[in-house]
């Protein structure tokens, strides 16, 4: 089986996906979120991203923020339409741009945020179009004889002692105990969109990064802890950009494909449960 794995669109699919499939002979693509664009990355590390008791339309005016995002969805739905019409099945997760609900397991919205979503809600209404790509998070797809078991991605490490947390890390404890057997033959693959917490994988280190995050790990917790603790043969993830490359973490090879919006991704071919070759794209 020849998986390829990209993530972080950011409203850009790149001609050149088809051209892997088709050469590559990819038989399964895994998506890792964050299809729209990101119109408004510069007003919300100027205004709201270390300001928690705002929201970034408090500073730029509903009616802009709306426009903004609307834009930004629709070059979203362009990749997912896209994606819908490969010759290959596709799972995904969703991103921390793709809109989820408010229950995230990571931080405690504020109220105001059910306007977001309620007025922009993006992701998992538009995915019900889209009959060729089956959303996994916090869920499940067959493919052969393997299991991709999938969890959503957020940008925040995760509060490992909170109610949400437990409750999710719950789901994916049943999910990986559904599937004891074919985890101890080396056929689970474990999805998320951010990287395993306190890796090369999930470090800052870009340079036009804000200077409170630059130089720290912005992993999930989460995803690492269930890596550690279940040890899947394989784990797919991204959201950090120059974390992209490969790491073992126990028996798991953890693999963070890089983005790409930036032509970035990974070719990873697995046989008889065993990893045969990885091959990153640019």
């Amino acid at each position: 089986m020849r998986i390829l794995a990209i993530g972080d669109f950011h409203g850009n699919f790149p001609k050149k996906i088809e051209r892997i499939i088709e050469k590559e002979k990819i038989d399964v693509i895994v998506s890792l979120g964050d299809y729209p664009s990101f119109s408004l990355k510069k007003e919300f590390f100027k205004y709201s991203f270390l300001n928690y008791k705002k929201n970034l339309w408090d500073f730029i005016g509903k009616k802009k923020y709306k426009e903004k995002r609307k834009k930004d969805n629709k070059k979203g739905e362009d990749v997912l339409k896209k994606l819908n019409k490969l010759h290959v099945p596709v799972f995904t997760v969703l991103g921390n741009h793709d809109h989820p609900p408010t229950d995230a397991w990571d931080r405690n919205f504020k109220s105001s945020w059910k306007w977001d979503n309620k007025k922009i809600y993006f992701i998992s209404k538009t995915l019900k179009k889209y009959s060729h790509i089956k959303r996994i998070d916090y869920s499940y797809a067959k493919f052969k004889d393997y299991v991709f078991i999938g969890m959503r991605g957020h940008s925040f490490t995760g509060r490992v002692k909170s109610k949400a947390y437990k409750k999710h890390r719950d789901k994916l404890d049943k999910l990986f105990k559904k599937f004891r057997k074919e985890n101890k033959e080396g056929k689970v693959i474990f999805v998320s969109h951010n990287s395993p917490y306190n890796t090369k994988l999930d470090k800052v280190t870009a340079k036009d990064a804000h200077n409170v995050v630059k130089g720290r790990h912005l992993g999930s917790k989460m995803f690492k802890r269930v890596i550690k603790f279940y040890q899947p043969i394989l784990s797919l993830s991204g959201h950090v950009d120059e974390g992209r490359g490969k790491q073992k973490i126990g028996k798991t090879l953890a693999i963070n494909c890089g983005s790409i919006h930036h032509g970035y991704g990974a070719i990873i071919e697995l046989d008889k449960g065993k990893i045969k070759k990885i091959k990153f794209i640019k």
